[in-house]
């Protein structure tokens, strides 16, 4: 069976080391010790966790009700405007996407690079949300 440091399993997580330190301290994530006295997380018990952190409710401040459930948290690292349309390109953890969307929209969310933003990807389409301020 596939086992995961506790490295590998932040980085399929997305989240710090520490974070998945303190959720196995805390009893959410099983894991064992290898014969060097690593921690290993067995594949199958991940896959479930991720399973169930992933349908947990949205965090204060973020959209509850949508219909694209691949949100991307992250930082907007780019805005290009054109006359009409408009490129936004967000750092989500290891993830870059870029979205085109009208100049209008990016205008009417105040999008600027060094924002939080949230891109929701739903097919081929990326939606981008405004994170609210303070978050």
């Amino acid at each position: 069976m596939r086992t995961y440091t506790i490295g590998g399993a932040a980085r399929l997580l997305g989240v710090s080391p520490d974070t998945v330190r303190r959720w196995a301290d805390a009893g959410r994530l099983p894991t064992r010790r290898d014969e060097t006295g690593r921690r290993l997380v067995e594949g199958t018990d991940l896959a479930a966790f991720a399973t169930a952190l992933a349908s947990e409710p949205d965090k204060p401040g973020e959209p509850s009700h949508t219909s694209a459930r691949n949100a991307f948290p992250g930082i907007i690292t780019a805005v290009k405007l054109g006359d009409v349309a408009a490129q936004v390109e967000i750092q989500a953890g290891p993830h870059r996407l870029v979205s085109l969307l009208t100049r209008e929209a990016v205008e009417e969310l105040g999008l600027a690079v060094g924002m939080e933003a949230v891109a929701r990807v739903k097919a081929t389409n990326v939606h981008i949300d405004r994170a609210p301020d303070g978050a």
